[in-house]
């Protein structure tokens, strides 16, 4: 999600890394949406106050409003429309143009804006992913890079609605966990092991 802090992030590591990792955000959530079933979606998620159903749209709309960003535009985050279909298969086709769009950047590729799109993607599919029971582990490459990307630049201070409050974590804690609780989602045992 596009907020102020995104201005004070600095640069990384090499682009091409970064779409590269990208790319790897955006398969694993295509996967983990290909494994909802239909009946778990007024399940309660980690994002507070949105259930599987507003998660899935919200995910779904991802990509083409990152696409939107990269051709120099404001996307409407206010806004996740119903998804039409499979859900997994439009996410995949809008990742596709997505990644398209980042290789035709070459040299002027924005490492960091792709980066906060991986942040985006890992908070989010993790999210997913313990909503609804899914015990296959998530690539923590995608997680390092998301994790390192919002330390470098979310404070207290500029948080605003996108955020809660960061949830203590212990440092040898998985990665994943560490995002979640950096993004101010609660760390219990049931979201922990999948089963809230």
């Amino acid at each position: 999600m596009r907020v102020a802090w995104e201005e004070e992030v600095t640069t990384m590591t090499s682009p091409y890394e970064a779409v590269v990792v990208l790319s790897r955000a955006l398969d694993q959530a295509g996967d983990v949406l290909a494994a909802v079933h239909p009946d778990q979606h007024s399940q309660p998620t980690p994002c507070q106050g949105w259930d599987v159903e507003r998660l899935i749209r919200h995910l779904v709309a991802t990509p083409g409003k990152f696409a939107a960003m990269v051709r120099g535009e404001q996307p409407d985050w206010a806004t996740d429309p119903p998804v039409a279909g499979d859900p997994a298969a439009a996410f995949r086709t809008a990742a596709d143009d997505l990644i398209h769009l980042w290789h035709q950047q070459g040299d002027a590729t924005d490492e960091r804006a792709a980066d906060m799109q991986t942040a985006e993607l890992a908070v989010h599919t993790w999210d997913l992913a313990r909503a609804t029971g899914q015990s296959a582990e998530l690539d923590e490459s995608v997680a390092d890079r998301g994790l390192a990307l919002m330390a470098d630049g979310l404070t207290p201070d500029n948080r605003g609605d996108a955020f809660a409050e960061e949830v203590e974590a212990p440092d040898d804690a998985p990665v994943y966990h560490r995002l979640a609780a950096f993004s101010g989602r609660r760390l219990d045992d049931a979201w922990l092991d999948g089963t809230a």
